[in-house]
């Protein structure tokens, strides 16, 4: 959320940054109940001050046994006028927040401007696509034929954009799992953290996610309650409305959590396999810091997640996102891509987002300088480390052999009790 100072002293360069985002956004309404609630605040606040003196007024004439009449029927008057003051301010103050609530983030000077994703700057590639001389298979078709991804049961169970994995697979998704927590824990020093998979109303508004992304959310009928669609969300708000020590940040936290999405408005895309899905599970990164250290943080991040997909010898891009293709709540992101080998092309494993105070001023997280003593909105940010089925996908396409086995790398090995290749599931059931 966006500060009212901020945008009463930068209106033009707000409107200007919203139309670089390529956002349509009427700021006329705020203006007018921007200008209404200072009237009314003045307005009372005289009132108040007048209140105070003609009740002291009648403290004088009662002690001096005198007639107060006047003066406490215009205290009644003041009082009623008071009263419809704070009325008025309180209609003001849930028509501000609603425009607050539903603008986006300011990106940072440094984000490239962009009309589309097709403007995202290529920052570094990394690691080299594999040269196959026999024409490789989709991961649906790979995961099919040896037992161990299967999507009918799952549509039968669940609907489309389901899948169901088994044996080799199932253990290679946990492995994942737990090789990027052990890495990000052991490594790169973050907190590890089993949050709640279902939060509240309260905690999607806290990262931005509501109301903005509403129609993308599983809501649980009859409650102000929602599946998670990323552990950002319970992670971030582990501090809401708390003031932090300046001596205990950077404070950095990494989740497992399956994440559940209705992909709204991505009829027709990916409608196979793995890459677009309801449910998926994800290893995440959340760092709240100082406002100062932030955008070193972002770098930080960044490698982290990047780390990964080196440690899987898996071929990379880093993209910086254009104005036009950031997220609503992110003032900066890179995304990582991860190349997918019968596509011809990379795509996104993980986001890594800086957005400075915009969600610690909706979740009121704060922390205590130590040299003032003051009172400041940390920065939050967040990454993807990684998507785990995205990364899957990956492995499976760009690791598979002529006669459709799949070879596992190094890393993953001893967490797969020595596995070098997904042959064949012979198990029983599906």
């Amino acid at each position: 959320m966006l500060d009212m100072k901020f945008i009463r002293d930068n209106m033009e360069a707000i409107e200007t940054k919203i139309r670089e985002r390529r956002l349509e956004i009427d700021l006329s309404d705020f203006i007018q109940l921007d200008g209404d609630r200072r009237r009314y605040l003045a307005e009372s606040d005289s009132l108040r001050y007048q209140k105070n003196l003609t009740s002291q007024k009648i403290a004088d004439l009662k002690r001096d046994r005198r007639d107060a009449s006047a003066e406490i029927a215009e205290m009644k008057l003041v009082s009623q006028k008071i009263k419809e003051l704070d009325e008025q301010l309180r209609v003001v103050n849930e028509s501000l927040e609603t425009i607050l609530i539903n603008l986006p983030n300011i990106h940072h000077a440094s984000v490239p401007i962009g009309a589309s994703d097709a403007d995202n700057v290529r920052v570094r590639t990394w690691g080299t696509p594999p040269v196959l001389d026999f024409e490789p298979k989709p991961h649906w078709e790979l995961g099919e034929q040896l037992r161990c991804i299967h999507f009918k049961e799952a549509v039968r169970m669940a609907g489309s954009r389901f899948s169901l994995l088994a044996g080799p697979a199932a253990r290679l998704e946990r492995a994942l799992i737990n090789f990027m927590l052990d890495v990000h824990t052991n490594e790169h020093g973050y907190r590890e953290i089993i949050p709640p998979f279902i939060v509240n109303e309260n905690a999607m508004i806290g990262t931005g996610q509501l109301p903005h992304l509403r129609e993308d959310l599983f809501k649980i009928e009859g409650s102000d309650h929602y599946l998670i669609p990323t552990a950002e969300v319970p992670l971030t708000n582990i501090h809401r409305e708390e003031i932090l020590d300046e001596s205990v940040l950077p404070l950095r936290y990494v989740a497992y959590t399956p994440c559940f999405r209705r992909e709204a408005g991505s009829w027709g895309k990916d409608t196979r396999g793995l890459i677009r899905v309801h449910q998926f599970n994800k290893v995440e990164l959340v760092k709240i810091v100082r406002p100062e250290d932030s955008y070193d943080e972002l770098e930080l991040l960044v490698k982290d997640a990047e780390r990964i997909l080196q440690l899987l010898e898996l071929p990379y891009q880093v993209m910086e996102l254009c104005s036009a293709d950031l997220s609503f709540s992110a003032a900066k992101c890179y995304d990582l891509e991860v190349w997918i080998e019968t596509q011809k092309r990379y795509r996104e494993v993980s986001s890594c987002s800086n957005f400075e105070d915009y969600q610690a001023r909706r979740a009121q997280i704060r922390y205590r300088a130590k040299e003032s003593g003051k009172t400041e909105l940390v920065h939050t940010l967040n990454g993807s480390g990684l998507a785990i089925g995205r990364t899957l996908v990956a492995l499976f396409e760009n690791n598979q052999n002529r006669d459709g086995t799949i070879r596992i790398p190094k890393v993953l090995q001893p967490y797969l009790g020595g596995l070098e290749l997904i042959t064949p599931d012979q198990g029983r059931g599906v």
